[in-house]
């Protein structure tokens, strides 16, 4: 599949519509040439919502996954999951159609959720320095699982991120060179999922108090294409639900919002 849609998640992640034409309808999903939709990645789950057609009709989006060819290569088109295989022909025919104009519009409150939830998991990370090997960010929870022998104490965490909300912080979406995270290793945290290479940019989320000396102020930095909050405030009552050992070298901690 050579169609290429653009992630305009990517450089606004509070934008919750967009207008789109379709470039390809296939088993597997519906390709727009621009979407607001952000697909299963890092970690994070696949946006939903709806496709509204030009007589108002909408179509559900159930999930949103990154397009993949023949050869199951992932390509730079992105799958939107249509939860209508049996109603399809009565779509196609309302004008449901390779080169229609529709509205992409996400299912707001879903998205916002996650945002907060994977802003909360970068905040984990600073407060558990440690290797991440393997990551899970839902509706529902977040789950971090690290790479380390040592017990957490499920108070002393929920502290931490209390403070951190409180302490309103941006969170900043930036980039850097390919060369630049070659340089510092360091800066990839997770042992299970590699940022990617090869378009010479490679796009980080910074979360900083301010400028300081040695980057006093430096809470979290690190490649990360997911959607976030543009402040730390914004992710609100968040708390440590659970902390399981999973294995000699594994922690899990999960992560819920407070009722």
């Amino acid at each position: 599949m050579s169609d290429m849609t653009l992630p305009l998640f990517r450089q606004d992640a509070y934008r919750r519509e967009c207008s789109a034409t379709v470039l390809a309808i296939t088993p597997d999903g519906l390709v727009l040439d621009q979407t607001v939709f952000y697909p299963l990645g890092g970690g994070q789950a696949g946006d939903a919502g709806v496709l509204v057609l030009a007589n108002g009709q909408e179509v559900a989006v159930t999930d949103t996954r990154k397009a993949k060819d023949a050869e199951g290569v992932a390509t730079q088109a992105i799958w939107h999951v249509l939860a209508l295989p049996e109603t399809l022909p009565e779509y196609l025919s309302e004008g449901l159609q390779v080169g229609a104009v529709v509205t992409a519009r996400i299912d707001w409150a879903r998205r916002h959720k996650l945002m907060r939830f994977h802003t909360a998991t970068h905040l984990l990370c600073h407060l558990v320095p440690q290797l991440v090997n393997g990551c899970s960010i839902t509706p529902d929870y977040a789950r971090l699982d690290f790479n380390m022998s040592e017990a957490l104490d499920k108070e002393t965490l929920n502290a931490g991120l209390a403070r951190l909300v409180a302490a309103a912080v941006p969170v900043q979406v930036g980039a850097i060179s390919d060369s630049e995270l070659d340089a510092n290793p360091s800066l990839v945290k997770s042992m299970s999922v590699q940022p990617p290479r090869g378009s010479g940019s490679v796009r980080t989320v910074r979360i900083d108090t301010g400028p300081g000396p040695d980057d006093a102020g430096l809470i979290d930095f690190q490649p990360c294409g997911g959607t976030h909050v543009g402040n730390t405030a914004e992710i609100g009552a968040v708390l440590v639900t659970k902390i399981e050992k999973k294995g000699a070298m594994l922690r899990r901690v999960v992560l819920g919002f407070a009722a």
